[in-house]
């Protein structure tokens, strides 16, 4: 009755805005495991930058661009003494080693198929107007931009995220964005013609079978990571990292500090006149450093205006 007499005070559009909210993740959650836009925000409170229409966060264009330029390496230097030590894996198979991939993670989630769960999943969607879910219902969702992430469990046969067609088709709705798969891919001939960095586990020709769907856009697993949707990703020939989007900033920050110290301690090097240990880590002579601070900041203004 109290809950009656709340609603009958309420006005006509409150009342239709507060059912919407209480609506929609109902019916998301009808087809799949998914966060509301309020469960995504609150979950990815520290992001800083603009957000998605479903609250993922969308890490700027610029910082992306800037992202390309940095090693694991440079990422490590940073996170780990955050707290965040579980960012970072390894041990896959790269598609082409030479290609840098950065992105905003668009995770999607794998279980072992269980007939009774699969059905009540399958037939929440096709009453929702689906035909049903398969990867494709998370491939369609992708934005330019979007590294796909995907926990399939590290499943070889039967564990094929993608062959050659639908992975053409990522890369073009992704603008060759990428990704991570723990689990397989098949078609690999194919798809090793293709210009979009991919990291995988193993190939198999199998096609993925005897597995459902359980999420999209909900922290999922890679190894031993914990990936959030929204993180930037970052993978090179050595393995990936997943950043949380309140650090890119101050990774991108102190890698150019990096990567300046390194142009400056090089350009000595080549001089033939130092030791290592007159030049690197920190110049001990203090003309030196007053040399290098100058030149520190002169190329960080250069790099910073472009």
């Amino acid at each position: 009755m109290i809950a009656n007499r709340r609603f009958k005070l309420m006005p006509a559009a409150a009342m239709s805005a507060y059912l919407a909210a209480l609506l929609v993740p109902t019916l998301a959650q009808a087809q799949v495991f998914t966060l509301s836009k309020e469960q995504l925000i609150e979950y990815t409170a520290g992001n800083p930058f603009e957000r998605f229409p479903d609250g993922r966060p969308k890490v700027p264009d610029a910082l992306i661009q800037r992202a390309k330029g940095i090693s694991v390496e440079e990422v490590f230097a940073v996170l780990p003494g955050k707290g965040f030590r579980n960012q970072y894996e390894d041990g896959f198979q790269v598609l082409h080693p030479g290609k840098k991939m950065v992105g905003r993670a668009f995770t999607v989630q794998f279980m072992p198929a269980r007939p009774d769960v699969d059905g009540v999943i399958n037939a929440k969607n096709k009453a929702q107007g689906g035909r049903g879910l398969n990867n494709q219902v998370a491939f369609d969702m992708l934005q330019p931009g979007d590294v796909l992430v995907v926990d399939l469990f590290g499943k070889k046969d039967g564990g094929t995220i993608v062959g050659d067609n639908l992975f053409y088709y990522i890369m073009k709705a992704t603008n060759s964005g990428g990704m991570v798969v723990d689990g397989a891919i098949r078609d690999l001939e194919g798809i090793g013609a293709m210009d979009m960095p991919a990291y995988f586990r193993s190939s198999h020709p199998s096609y993925i079978t005897n597995v459902m769907m359980t999420g999209i856009n909900i922290p999922v697993r890679i190894g031993n990571v914990t990936v959030m949707p929204g993180d930037l990703v970052v993978g090179d020939q050595e393995g990936v990292y997943f950043i949380p989007p309140q650090f890119a900033q101050e990774i991108m920050d102190k890698a150019d500090d990096v990567h300046v110290h390194d142009e400056w301690t090089r350009k000595k090097f080549d001089l033939g006149k130092y030791k290592s240990s007159e030049i690197y880590g920190s110049p001990r002579d203090p003309e030196l450093r007053k040399e290098y601070q100058e030149y520190l900041k002169k190329r960080l203004d250069e790099i910073r205006k472009k």
